[in-house]
């Protein structure tokens, strides 16, 4: 834990007493208790010389820390209040970067780090983002080799030579040392500042997909926002980890009396967009989640690993309502660049939610908000305990704290004198010291240093009486209620037999993806698919006729979807394996888990699967054949001595389902070459994918399992319930198309998986 130096107070100056001696004084008594009593006060000034004097000596030489005596002083004399340091922006010095070696260098967009390792597998990921620069700042543990190729590196030494004012208040070995990385990006031209830390990595590698980059313009301007209602009275913070979908999780600085309030809101509203100048986006894998939830929420050493809705739409807090908001995927803008500051007087689990809940409030005074986003960051979990001690600033004032500031008013008629006021008025409530007060103006004067404009005032209403909702301006959403499998605990906090089985399917499918093709209508069943699938799998990718941006659905052709496969492999370029569905087939994951992940899997063998192709004669057959004899003639040796050993002929083919087949880890690179052998020839799915199998492998080499799935000809898909067993690892022909077919196929499948009743 992090503690504040206090100083200690400066001895003030001994006083010597000056006494004129007389030559023609007259004869004292020499009698010893008469001599005691007339030099009672030179006694008393002389003992007391000598007992501080001494105890000086004592405290430069032994081992015992200042700090007692700071604690036995305390007992004496009342603590000095806090003093509010004057601003003189007027008279500050412009501060050019001259000793660094990125004197020259400018760029709007920035991605600050703290390092005190080696790079990371994350941030080596978050150098490579387009359009960003990665700026890491070093501490005392930072390795003094550290290097990373398109990173900026900035040690305690470079840091120093800077000549920030902050650098004097800050800690040598923690992470609120990225105050002075906020300097240094904003002198160096910054415009969006994107927090972050080592351990996240970007889903998809593009915060431009998360995050609302452009707020000018007309089309920003004009977006319309959920918002959160101020329906409930005295209600001044949210878990906005329920809006997407995880009411038994909390965020890290959430007070612990708001953990029990798990339901939905009855209704939102909505705001314009163009002033949502600090952007909180939500992380999967491990989310930003306190040391109560990660010591009371887990099952032995397993790591979390909890995912949240990346549909549901992003939420906006009005005045009176904060949330939390962290350090490490968080994007400001440029009218928030004076809401960085990281106090330095607080533990270092505390410094960054304070802040936020500061930055909150001075928002609300430029008319600024925050909007919390959809998951936009994985991180892993290290399993490293979080230690209580460093979240005491915490659970002991944020709820207290909240209140203060929702209440807090200021008569000051600029920002900066009232961010000032702020800080001042906190430490004379106890939330944090007079350090950070002096901090925050030494922070004011080197903003004005480097050239930032701070954003104009504007008038807040806080005091008004809210107005009803009108029933046309309420918006409905209801979050989606995704298990918290990954707690391998009950909302209750039981383990149950269930629960486990859904750990036992996460655990061998949590690194596969799983890739869908859906031929129905998207808008009604995309999202149930990735309920009801994403829950097992390490994600779901949707393919369908026509892309939908707002649903993530990509543009794909049905007959020849194996052409679409490659582009999506190379975004999940670490995982297992990829495991390809379409929507008339329903898989049983909970009968798959025999099946050997290294190896292809495909129903080669269901002999009603290889049928015939509806509206091909056999001409287009004989056309389909000489594509073939084509791309076996250029395949290399490996791939086509494969192909030639497992049986077909020059003038026959292979024809098997394709709706559903797995490709391991170990094939993919030779599945991607074949369909770059394909290129351009009009080879139908049923056809290029038993090509491509067996050319990877030899038949007998196949996993067998899904030989022992249904799949029945000439039966209508459209109404195949009757059909379903859950009892084999697939069913087809299966379609769904509406919300109450996919329910009433939820209800079948929960004889296999009876926590999917949760989902109805």
């Amino acid at each position: 834990m992090m503690v504040q130096d206090h100083s200690s107070p400066k001895p003030s100056k001994p006083i010597f007493m000056k006494h004129k001696v007389s030559h023609y004084s007259e004869t004292k008594n020499l009698d010893f208790s008469t001599w005691v009593s007339e030099n009672s006060v030179k006694l008393f000034v002389v003992s007391l010389l000598t007992i501080s004097v001494a105890a000086l000596f004592y405290l430069r030489t032994s081992s015992v820390p200042t700090t007692i005596l700071c604690f036995q002083n305390s007992h004496q004399s009342q603590p000095q209040k806090p003093k509010l340091p004057k601003l003189d922006l007027d008279s500050v010095q412009p501060i050019v970067d001259k000793s660094s070696p990125f004197s020259s260098f400018h760029s709007e967009q920035w991605i600050i780090v703290s390092v005190s390792d080696y790079p990371s597998g994350p941030l080596q990921s978050l150098v490579r983002l387009k359009g960003w620069q990665v700026l890491a700042i070093g501490n005392s543990r930072t390795p003094k080799d550290w290097n990373l190729k398109g990173a900026i590196y900035l040690s305690l030494e470079q840091q120093a030579s800077l000549g920030f004012r902050v650098t004097d208040f800050l800690p040598y070995d923690s992470y609120v040392r990225k105050s002075v990385g906020y300097l240094f990006a904003i002198q160096h031209g910054a415009k969006r500042i994107f927090d972050a830390d080592d351990r996240g990595e970007v889903i998809g590698g593009d915060l431009g997909k998360h995050f609302d980059l452009e707020l000018d313009g007309a089309a920003a301007k004009q977006q319309r926002i959920l918002q959160y209602s101020l329906e409930i009275e005295n209600k001044t913070v949210v878990n906005p980890y329920i809006h997407f979908g995880q009411r038994s999780v909390w965020p890290r600085g959430l007070p612990l009396e708001s953990v029990g309030f798990v339901n939905h809101e009855e209704f939102y509203t909505e705001v314009s967009g163009g002033r949502q100048y600090i952007q909180q986006g939500i992380s999967n894998g491990l989310p930003d989640v306190d040391s109560v939830f990660y010591s009371t929420r887990k099952v032995g050493s397993e790591a979390l690993d909890i995912i949240f809705d990346e549909h549901a739409p992003k939420v906006a807090l009005p005045q009176s309502l904060m949330v939390p908001i962290n350090s490490f995927n968080t994007l400001f803008h440029y009218n928030a660049f004076w809401s960085l500051m990281l106090p330095v007087s607080v533990s270092t689990m505390a410094s960054d939610v304070l802040r936020g809940y500061w930055a909150q409030r001075l928002l609300w005074e430029i008319g600024g908000f925050v909007v919390v986003y959809p998951p936009s960051v994985h991180r892993d979990d290290k399993v490293e305990a979080y230690p209580f001690s460093e979240e005491k600033d915490l659970h002991v004032n944020v709820g207290r704290l909240i209140n203060f500031l929702v209440s807090w008013r200021s008569e000051k008629q600029g920002l900066y004198e009232k961010i000032l006021e702020l800080s001042h008025t906190m430490a004379l409530e106890g939330f944090w010291s007079e350090n950070d007060v002096k901090f925050t103006a030494a922070w004011l004067h080197d903003l004005a240093a480097v050239g930032y404009q701070q954003p104009r005032l504007m008038a807040v209403q806080l005091d008004l009486q809210k107005a009803t909702v009108q029933r046309g301006d309420k918006k409905e959403f209801i979050p989606r209620k995704l298990p918290s499998v990954h707690l391998g605990v009950e909302e209750s906090g039981t383990v149950n037999y269930e629960i486990g089985n859904l750990i036992r399917w996460r655990k061998n499918f949590g690194n596969v993806v799983l890739i869908m093709f859906v031929a129905g209508p998207v808008q009604q069943t995309a999202l149930e698919w990735r309920l009801l699938y994403g829950r097992v799998f390490k994600t779901v990718v949707i393919l369908s006729t026509q892309a939908d941006a707002d649903l993530a659905v990509e543009q794909g052709q049905l007959d020849q979807v194996y052409k679409y496969l490659p582009r999506i492999l190379e975004r999940f370029n670490s995982t297992e394996g990829f495991l390809f569905l379409q929507d008339n087939t329903v898989l049983n994951y909970w009968n798959l888990l025999q099946a050997d992940k290294s190896k292809l899997w495909i129903a080669n063998k269901v002999p009603t699967s290889r049928n015939m192709i509806n509206g091909k004669d056999s001409s287009w057959f004989v056309k389909q054949a000489e594509l073939v004899k084509k791309v076996v003639s250029t395949m290399p040796v490996h791939l086509q001595v494969n192909y030639k050993e497992s049986g077909p002929t020059d003038q026959s083919i292979a024809l098997c389902g394709s709706e559903v087949f797995y490709v391991p880890r170990r094939f993919v690179q030779d599945f991607v070459d074949l369909v770059d052998l394909v290129g351009d020839l009009d080879i139908h799915q049923k056809i290029a994918v038993p090509m491509f199998f067996m050319a990877m492998d030899l038949p007998q080499n196949f996993d067998t399992l899904l030989n022992k799935m249904v799949y029945k000809t000439g039966a209508s898909s459209t109404n195949s319930l009757k059909l379903y067993s859950a009892q084999v690892p697939a069913v087809h022909p299966l379609a769904v198309s509406t919300e109450s077919e996919f329910i009433k196929l939820i209800r079948l499948m929960a004889a296999g998986d009876p926590l999917l009743m949760e989902l109805v």
